[in-house]
């Protein structure tokens, strides 16, 4: 069986849950495009699972905008016609001023993928107390992605003669973003790990093709030896690969490409050599979030508790032999998995329980 959380595809059976309660209303702010492949297979399976958990869910993509972003949730927070619950993410380092905007509104705020950075948390203080309608966070194992990635395409070079070392590139997202710098912690432990690779340039390719690929060109001409490329998102390593095919090098033979997002894309490339090693299953974590609030929802509310920060085990390295699978399973909207059986606390007989608490509400 084709595993996201060591074991955790499992097949939809039955209709929608069906429950005489009241639908919670849920608004998930989506920082990306309707068109980016990993941000589409976010909300069509976010979607899925607000309709096996009965949940109402209403989904706008903002485009990495920060004003089209910050629009969007003061009309959630202060309009009329307003949910019980807003998702967010904090990608756009907008998560103080949604905060200010929820303040007095009665919506209960959940971020995802992107939480507080450091910085931010210094300057708003006990968030709890400041900010009560804020339950807390879901965010992914996005070290754990970084760090594997790097692994398996070092392991893929090695063992190296005594006294050679192997050459890599890095093209990270942005340098403010904790997904961002997370993957990069990543890739920083496992070359630390392997001092026989050394690291010639990392660069910010914004998560864009077109950007990576304009870097590339300029740095496979400054490093020609360079035989490693480690990518934090497909849309970056298939700029690359552009850059890599116009210098005449061949992907998966004269330099080896690993990258994170396991979309149908990459799963093809996977599946024909062209990339190396691709990291994936992320793209779930809005489904997840639902499940917890789904929970929080169906609580006493006399008895309810911030949902606190948790940690996701969505990410893992996706094998060459299992890519067929993982595209039929991307062709679903539920991608094979029931998130029902995940609530309250429980997961299936013989799968692990997907959540890791790490914190409190911030």
């Amino acid at each position: 069986m084709i595993r996201f959380f060591k074991g955790c595809l499992i097949l939809v059976v039955g209709g929608l849950w069906s429950s005489g309660a009241w639908a919670a209303s849920v608004v998930f702010l989506n920082p990306g495009s309707a068109p980016d492949p990993y941000w589409s297979s976010y909300s069509r399976f976010m979607q899925a699972a607000a309709d096996r958990l009965g949940m109402n869910l209403q989904i706008y993509y903002t485009d990495r905008d920060t004003r089209t972003l910050l629009t969007l949730a003061r009309k959630t927070l202060q309009g009329s016609d307003r949910p019980d619950y807003l998702v967010f993410s904090n990608e756009l380092n907008v998560a103080p001023e949604v905060l200010r905007l929820s303040v007095g509104s009665g919506v209960k705020l959940l971020a995802v993928n992107n939480t507080f950075t450091a910085d931010q948390l210094s300057i708003l203080g006990d968030l709890r107390s400041r900010y009560p309608d804020f339950l807390g966070s879901v965010v992914a194992n996005d070290e754990d992605g970084g760090y594997l990635i790097a692994k398996r395409l070092i392991e893929s070079r090695t063992p190296v003669l005594p006294g050679q070392t192997l050459e890599m590139l890095a093209f990270s997202g942005t340098n403010s973003t904790p997904v961002s710098l997370q993957r990069e912690r990543g890739l920083y432990r496992a070359l630390a790990e392997n001092p026989q690779v050394r690291l010639r340039q990392i660069v910010l390719g914004g998560w864009r093709r077109d950007r990576a690929y304009e870097q590339a060109q300029m740095l496979i001409k400054r490093y020609p030896n360079v035989s490693l490329v480690w990518a934090a998102s497909d849309l970056m390593a298939f700029g690359v690969m552009d850059a890599l095919g116009e210098a005449g090098k061949q992907p998966g033979k004269d330099v080896l490409v690993g990258t994170i997002n396991d979309s149908t894309a990459a799963l093809q490339a996977l599946l024909e050599g062209r990339l190396s090693v691709v990291a994936g299953g992320h793209f779930t974590l809005g489904g997840w979030a639902l499940v917890l609030l789904h929970d929080y929802d169906n609580a006493d509310k006399a008895a309810r508790q911030p949902i606190g920060t948790w940690r996701v085990r969505a990410m893992q390295i996706r094998e060459r032999s299992d890519s067929l699978g993982f595209m039929q399973a991307n062709s679903r909207d539920d991608y094979g998995i029931d998130v029902r059986q995940f609530t309250e606390g429980h997961s299936p007989k013989g799968v692990a329980y997907p959540f890791v608490r790490v914190g409190a509400a911030n």
